[in-house]
């Protein structure tokens, strides 16, 4: 479980956090052809990662909490949060793990304090062009930065099995989440969509069937034809529908 540097400041005051709740997120990357999944470095600990995560200020959202935790994890402002899952089995953390990682941070703790305790975990995703994220390493970690979603380092915990989750959820979802992430530019065409499909969905489609499927979803407007001075023809442009 990592701390953000306002988290820290606050560690020593029991009533700033709701004890034992913590966030979990899962932030997948995506540019070209390409899922990748920010990961921070543990420093105290040999070759172990973590997902990005925080703690919950008594007076403050859950929502909110994730949007400042993917704030200074990715410089980002106002990103697309999915909340796909709450994570709570006994043995998910230990304390030996977490003591070694706050004396790490000479930050004395003893048996019986909250922070050693078991804490259930509320998971988000988010979806965001890697291009456009200055990853940044909190106050536990030695790096952070992103990873091949088909080879991910060793994780701590049971962070595994949530970037799973995360990713069938994301997956199972894609059809009915899309516009909001705002993966691709504002007019864009159906190879450029279906690439898009494949690389998260991990699987090839026939352009005709994908097409039909995509226009029978009722969320695509067709705009003009994209021009680019190649013999071929050109192909039509789509945008995605306003939703209310």
């Amino acid at each position: 479980m990592d701390l953000t540097s306002e988290e820290i400041e606050k560690l020593g005051v029991e009533t700033s956090f709701i004890q034992q709740l913590s966030i979990d997120c899962v932030i997948f990357g995506f540019h070209g052809e390409q899922l990748k999944v920010l990961l921070p470095k543990l420093r105290d600990i040999d070759n172990t990662w973590t997902l990005p995560g925080g703690y919950i200020f008594q007076k403050e959202g859950i929502d909110d909490a994730a949007q400042r935790i993917l704030q200074e994890r990715t410089g980002l402002r106002d990103i697309y949060l999915e909340q796909f899952g709450v994570f709570g089995k006994a043995d998910r953390a230990t304390a030996e793990t977490m003591k070694k990682l706050m004396e790490g941070n000479s930050i004395r703790v003893k048996l019986g304090d909250w922070i050693l305790k078991r804490f259930v975990s509320i998971g988000y995703y988010a979806l965001v062009d890697f291009t456009e994220v200055v990853p940044r390493a909190g106050s536990f970690d030695e790096t952070c930065d992103w990873y091949d979603m088909k080879q991910l380092p060793n994780l701590a915990f049971d962070h595994s099995e949530i970037i799973q989750k995360a990713l069938e959820n994301l997956q199972l979802m894609l059809d009915y989440k899309l516009v909001g992430f705002h993966l691709l530019p504002d007019a864009f065409t159906m190879k450029e969509l279906q690439k898009l499909y494949e690389t998260i969905l991990d699987k090839p489609f026939r352009r005709d069937n994908f097409q039909r499927k995509m226009l029978s979803l009722g969320i695509l407007e067709r705009l003009e034809k994209k021009f680019t001075g190649a013999a071929n023809k050109a192909p039509y442009t789509y945008r995605f529908k306003q939703r209310n």
